[in-house]
């Protein structure tokens, strides 16, 4: 009998997911990682240790809470918070899940003396025909969560099951049901868990000594339009709170922390032709050396659609991707992740930059390349 750690949150997919590894013959131990607690004493929605001591509890398993709030803080609350106020749009559970609930959860099973680690997440593993291990997309595409495991290690991968992979949330949802858990009718959160209420700026507020003041908007040709609330508020590809009466729809279409201003223009000033990315993480690929390409579908948000691109890696370790069509709203401090033809991550990385098309001079709506 194979002994399996298992991320338990509270919520009904980590519940399923320890359901049916016991079901499989497997002895199952249930761990919460206690990531971050707010100021009223409540737990955030990845680590309910109520819910998830129910599941454990009507499971009949093993239950065991860790404590890692001051490793949550160090990698993923204070780095969205400086990434906000630097201009950025961070990608946090990217983070999480590699250095938080992997590591975490590892640590764990090695402590407990178990073969493997699971979560309940939308996805599946596979050994690629190079023997290195992948993230699949979910068969479920309406809940893959591939994107959000980028950055996950051959090491981590080796050791991980995803029970969930091949399900869809109604079966899950019945799995539940039948098998008696109390959360089988929990709804999802759609927010940040340490941020429920979806209202970043209050967290950014609340954990910044120092704001970026007032400035100012311009246009795409430089020119003075109105006055921002400050940097951290705004996210490239916003429409709504920006106050700016212009006669056409007008975007958040870049963000300069070192002039203190929010660029704006029409929607044609959003999109891109070509990202820089730093930070890559190989998974299904082998890592690139400088001049290697790849060719690939690249996804720039967790909810977007992956684009075709070519891919190629740069002097410097950091990797240029061309789209064959220019893309909407890239966002520096978010992840770009790339995947081959049958949904399979090869690599990622955090967006650096962005090289654009622009409205041009004389049209509202038309475009030029910078």
């Amino acid at each position: 009998m194979k002994r399996v750690v298992v991320g338990l949150s509270g919520g009904v997919d980590s519940a399923v997911c320890a359901y049916l590894l016991k079901l499989a013959g497997y002895e199952v131990i249930g761990v919460t990682l206690k990531t971050w607690v707010f100021a009223d004493g409540s737990e955030s929605r990845c680590c309910e240790t109520d819910e998830a001591r129910a599941a454990a509890d009507k499971l009949d398993i093993p239950y065991y809470v860790r404590s890692c709030i001051g490793e949550f803080r160090r990698y993923v609350t204070e780095p969205f918070v400086s990434g906000y106020l630097s201009g950025k749009t961070p990608s946090p559970c990217t983070v999480c899940n590699r250095y938080i609930k992997w590591d975490k959860l590892l640590e764990a099973a090695d402590a407990m003396n178990a073969d493997y680690i699971a979560t309940g997440h939308y996805a599946q593993i596979v050994r690629t025909d190079s023997g290195r291990y992948a993230v699949r997309q979910s068969g479920y595409a309406a809940k893959d969560q591939s994107y959000m495991l980028y950055r996950l290690t051959q090491e981590q991968l080796a050791v991980t099951v995803f029970p969930l992979g091949r399900l869809t949330k109604d079966e899950v949802r019945r799995i539940a049901a039948a098998a008696g858990l109390s959360a089988a009718d929990k709804p999802d959160s759609q927010e940040l868990c340490f941020v429920p209420t979806g209202r970043y700026t209050d967290f950014i507020e609340d954990n910044s000594e120092l704001l970026p003041p007032e400035g100012d908007f311009i246009d795409t040709d430089g020119r003075t339009v109105g006055r921002h609330g400050g940097i951290y508020k705004y996210t490239v590809g916003q429409r709504k709170g920006l106050g700016i009466a212009a006669g056409y729809p007008v975007y958040v279409s870049s963000i300069d922390p070192t002039g203190n201003t929010v660029t704006v223009g029409s929607e044609s000033s959003l999109y891109s032709d070509s990202i820089i990315c730093g930070d890559i993480a190989f998974m299904g690929a082998a890592p690139l050396t400088a001049g290697d390409r790849l060719r690939a579908a690249v996804k720039i948000r967790y909810r977007g659609s992956a684009a075709p691109a070519e891919a190629e890696m740069l002097e410097n370790g950091r990797m240029r991707i061309t789209f064959e069509r220019p893309v909407r709203a890239a966002a520096a401090g978010q992840s770009a992740v790339l995947y081959d033809a049958d949904g399979c991550v090869l690599c990622g990385g955090t967006i650096e930059q962005t090289e654009k098309l622009v409205e041009s001079a004389t049209s509202g709506n038309g475009g030029a390349l910078l």
